[in-house]
C-alpha cells in the first residue's frame, strides 16, 4: 500500500521550519512558507490564519514528536530508560547538519512567550526523569549536559569539534544506557568529570 501524503498542514509546517533554519527570522514571512511548501497563500491562511499561529504550530509540532518519540523509545516494557532515550534522541539532532529547532530563532523574533511551552516540557521532562532515576544528582548532570550539548550545536558554537560532541554524547548514552540496567547509581564525579562507575 503506498504511503499517505502529508497532509497540508504538516507540509506548511515542515517548510516552515525548513525556512527558518536557511534563511532566519529576518526573511521568514507567510508568503515565502508558502511557495517553499507549494501551497497557495490562501491554503496556508486557511491552516495558519497568521504568522503568530504558524510560530505556535512549530512548537508544539515538534515538543509533540519529541514527546511520542521519547514515550515510543522508553517504558517499563522498553529496553531504555527515559534518560537513554533522551540522550539518544537529543544525540541523534546535534549530529544533523541543522538542528531540528533552529526555526526558534523566528519563534522568539514574532513572540518570546511562544517559549513557554518549551519551558513547561523541559519541567515535566525533569520531572519524569526524577521519578524514575536512582541517583538524582547523575541524573541531573547527564540532563545539563545534554541541554548544554544542544544549545552549543543550536547557536551555531564551534566550542566543540564534531569529534568531542561525539565522545561525550557517546559517554553520556552509555552510562544512561548502564543506568537503565542495574539499580545503583553508574554516574560519579572523578576529578571533576562524568564517569562510569566500575562494577
Amino acid at each position: 500500500m503506498a504511503g499517505h501524503r502529508p497532509s497540508s498542514r504538516k507540509k506548511i509546517l515542515a517548510a516552515a521550519a525548513d525556512l527558518a533554519r536557511q534563511s532566519g527570522p529576518v526573511r521568514f514571512s507567510l508568503d515565502a512558507v508558502a511557495r517553499h511548501a507549494g501551497v497557495s497563500k490562501g491554503g496556508l491562511l486557511y491552516n495558519f490564519p497568521t504568522k503568530a499561529k504558524l510560530m505556535q504550530g512549530l512548537v508544539e509540532d515538534y515538543l509533540g514528536e519529541f514527546e511520542e518519540a521519547l514515550d515510543a523509545a522508553s517504558g517499563p516494557d522498553k529496553e531504555e530508560s527515559l534518560l537513554a532515550a533522551y540522550v539518544r534522541l537529543s544525540a541523534k539532532e546535534c549530529e544533523s547538519a541543522q538542528p531540528a529547532a533552529a526555526w526558534i530563532f523566528a519563534a522568539m523574533a514574532e513572540d518570546p512567550d511562544f517559549l513557554e511551552p518549551i519551558h513547561a516540557f523541559r519541567k515535566r521532562l525533569l520531572d519524569r526523569l526524577r521519578a524514575e532515576a536512582s541517583d538524582p544528582t547523575a541524573m541531573m548532570v547527564a540532563f545539563l549536559a545534554v541541554e548544554g550539548l544542544r544549545n552549543i550545536k543550536l547557536f551555531g558554537s564551534k566550542t566543540l569539534t564534531p569529534e568531542e560532541r561525539e565522545d561525550v554524547l557517546a559517554a553520556l548514552l552509555s552510562a544512561a544506557e548502564d543506568a537503565s540496567r542495574r539499580p545503583e547509581a553508574v554516574v560519579a564525579y572523578s576529578s571533576g568529570s562524568v564517569v562510569k562507575s566500575s562494577g
